[in-house]
């Protein structure tokens, strides 16, 4: 692996806080067609709604971060791992950092871990998501 690819290991994101807004969650109902009264109604989280966490939350740009060409990104993968319910009023914290890069197949693999915390300091949830840069 070449070292200035190594070097983006650690790299941490600057923490971003987004507050969920019973709006947000009818609104990404609607947008994914998962018409739940409880998700329509706020009273519940969609489970891919922290992707509205990450796209609304003013937080650094991780192809910045990263370096990477966003005119050869792929979205290589998404994983979320819940530890407590995320709900309307809440106010989560994110902070993230690239846990591994790597190379194979003439493409560039970086990892980023990010953790989601509440109001109360509780993590919510941590998520990982894979970035493909293509040579």
């Amino acid at each position: 692996m070449a070292a200035a690819l190594e070097e983006k290991i650690g790299l941490k994101l600057t923490p971003a806080t987004f507050k969920v807004e019973s709006g947000k969650i009818k609104e990404f109902a609607l947008a994914i067609g998962d018409l739940k009264e409880e998700y329509l109604s706020g009273e519940k989280v969609p489970p891919t709604f922290p992707t509205v966490i990450d796209f609304w939350s003013e937080g650094d740009s991780t192809s910045a971060l990263l370096g990477v060409n966003m005119e050869k990104v792929l979205h290589g993968g998404q994983e979320y791992e819940y530890l407590a319910e995320i709900k309307a009023g809440d106010e989560i914290t994110i902070a993230g950092e690239v846990e591994n890069v790597y190379s194979k197949a003439s493409m560039n693999f970086f990892v980023i871990k990010k953790e989601y915390v509440n109001q109360n300091g509780e993590t919510v949830l941590i998520a990982k998501s894979t970035i493909i840069e293509r040579h």
